[in-house]
C-alpha cells in the first residue's frame, strides 16, 4: 500500500490512541472506530471484564498491538500514576479521548458541595492528570489530538441534571484554555457534544425520568425524540465517527472548538 492510500483508508495509522471509558457506549465505539483507522488503542476503564471485551473486539488490520488500562476516575491520583505507568511500557500517547460517565441526576438547587467536588475530581482533575501526563509526548512530536466527550448541556443545561451541567461546563473551557496554550506545539484540543445517543446512561435516566412521571419508558424517548429535528436517537458508532475525524490529518486546523453532534437539538433554541 501507498502512504497516500495508506494516509486515506488508515488516517491513525501509527498513532497511539488512549481511549476512557472503552467498555461501553461511546468510549468503546471509538476505541474500535480508531483501532480500524490504524491506530494503536490503550483501552481504559474501571470495569476489568469489559476491558478484555474491548480488547477482543478492537481490529488489528495493520497488526497493532493494544492495551488496556483498568482505573477508577474517580480519583485523579490514581489515574495520574497509572497513565505515566503505562507510558513508560506503551509508549507515547498521541491522541486522548477524555470520556466518563455522568453524575447522578438531580437538581442544582438541592446538590451538596461533595457532589460538585466528586465530580469535579471525576471529570475535570482526572482528565488534567492524563493530559499534564501525555503533554510532554505530544510537544515532542510536535502532535497531539485531545478531544473530549461531555454534552450539549455545554450551550444549553438540561433539566434534572444540575451537577452535570455544571461540570461540563467546566470541562469545555478547561478545554478551550489548553487549545491557546497547546497550539504552537501542534496539539489541538476540542470538545464534542454529544446529543441523545442510545447508550446506557441514556437509558438510565429516561427510566429514572419514566418513573418520576409514572409513564411509560416508551413515552419518554418519544417526547425527547421530538426535540431532535432528525427525529431519532444518534448511535455511539456516529459520535466515534466524529472523534476520528477530530483526531485525524483532516482536522489538523480545528482547535477550541465545542462540537455538538446532535442531529440538530441545538439549532432549535
Amino acid at each position: 500500500m501507498s502512504t497516500a492510500a495508506a494516509t486515506a483508508s488508515l488516517p491513525l495509522l501509527g498513532r497511539h490512541a488512549f481511549v476512557c471509558g472503552a467498555t461501553q457506549g461511546i468510549g468503546k465505539a471509538t476505541a474500535i472506530a480508531m483501532a480500524a483507522a490504524g491506530a494503536t488503542v490503550t483501552a481504559c476503564g474501571r470495569n476489568d471484564q469489559g476491558l478484555i471485551r474491548t480488547l477482543e473486539e478492537l481490529p488489528r488490520t495493520a497488526g497493532q498491538k493494544h492495551w488496556s488500562v483498568e482505573v477508577d476516575f474517580s480519583s485523579s491520583r490514581d489515574v495520574e500514576l497509572a497513565a505515566r505507568t503505562h507510558v513508560e511500557t506503551a509508549g507515547p500517547v498521541h491522541i486522548l479521548l477524555t470520556n466518563t460517565g455522568g453524575p447522578p441526576a438531580g437538581s442544582a438547587i438541592e446538590a451538596r458541595a461533595e457532589d460538585f467536588t466528586k465530580a469535579f475530581e471525576m471529570h475535570l482533575l482526572s482528565a488534567h492528570a492524563l493530559v499534564q501526563c501525555f503533554a510532554p509526548g505530544m510537544r515532542e512530536a510536535r502532535h497531539g489530538r485531545i478531544i473530549n466527550v461531555t454534552s450539549t448541556s455545554v450551550v444549553t443545561p438540561i433539566r434534572g441534571l444540575g451537577v452535570s451541567n455544571t461540570i461540563r461546563a467546566a470541562v469545555a473551557n478547561w478545554a478551550r484554555t489548553l487549545a491557546v496554550e497547546l497550539a504552537p506545539f501542534g496539539i489541538t484540543v476540542n470538545t464534542i457534544l454529544p446529543g441523545f445517543t442510545r447508550t446506557a446512561r441514556l437509558e438510565s435516566l429516561l427510566d429514572g425520568r419514566a418513573r418520576r412521571a409514572g409513564v411509560s419508558l416508551q413515552e419518554v424517548e418519544a417526547d425527547a425524540m421530538r426535540l431532535v429535528p432528525m427525529g431519532r436517537f444518534a448511535a455511539p458508532e456516529e459520535i466515534a465517527a466524529v472523534a476520528v475525524f477530530l483526531a485525524s490529518p483532516a482536522a489538523s486546523y480545528l482547535t477550541g472548538v465545542n462540537l455538538p453532534v446532535d442531529g440538530g437539538r441545538l439549532a432549535l433554541g
